[in-house]
């Protein structure tokens, strides 16, 4: 039989549990990459003498596959005495491997406000801090949100990484499924119908997020 439904909806359940894996793995990668990548692009500004080595940082993270990035901090980090869990270490991998990406957009974004916002907070004497709150933030997000939301699916399907360090993901319970009983078409299959929907899931929220971002109250 090409496919046995009973299989399948046999293996729906477990496949399921490592689906919330995935997921989990996902939005801890996801807010890491977020927040790192928002204070890296703050950094750069707020210090003008940090610009080049957090360049160099970014694009040395950036032009690395992000497999080795989790081998290196699954396996070479005990070396020094630093010992990661596998997931830990693999969501760890994600969020700064995203983090070197979302440091970009957001850096794009600060350099499309126009410099007449930043000379205005200056003669208004207000700080650094309440300047990026309340000024610049508010205006560099709106745009840069579907980029963002770009990165969320692109980590969203990096996650089967996590199978070479033994994070039972979606991925790896699949694989096992099917060495165990010689079937892979029906747990291969619905891993992929579900990446499949919680793209297009994730896609829809993006967009709600971007329509909400960019309301702006009637006159």
């Amino acid at each position: 039989m090409m496919w046995d439904w009973a299989f399948t909806l046999e293996i729906l359940p477990t496949l399921a549990k490592a689906a919330v894996i995935s997921i989990e793995a996902t939005l801890i990668g996801f807010v890491l990459a977020a927040v790192l990548g928002l204070v890296l692009a703050l950094v750069r500004i707020a210090i003008p003498w940090t610009a080049w080595p957090i360049s160099v940082l970014v694009e040395l993270i950036r032009s690395t596959p992000l497999l080795i990035q989790i081998f290196f901090l699954y396996f070479v980090f005990p070396s020094f005495g630093v010992t990661l869990d596998a997931f830990t270490a693999g969501v760890l991998a994600l969020g700064i491997h995203y983090a070197a990406y979302c440091s970009e957009v957001y850096r794009a974004g600060f350099d499309n406000i126009h410099r007449g916002q930043w000379e205005a907070s200056t003669a208004l004497n207000l700080s650094a801090w309440t300047t990026f709150k309340d000024i610049i933030i508010p205006q560099a997000i709106p745009p840069i949100v579907p980029a963002l939301g770009n990165y969320l699916v692109a980590l969203f399907k990096e996650t089967p990484l996590l199978s070479a360090i033994a994070v039972l993901e979606l991925m790896q319970t699949a694989k096992i499924i099917g060495s165990e009983t010689f079937r892979y078409t029906e747990p291969i299959t619905l891993v992929g119908i579900f990446f499949l929907i919680m793209s297009l899931v994730s896609a829809a929220f993006i967009r709600a997020a971007e329509r909400l971002l960019n309301r702006r109250p009637a006159r």
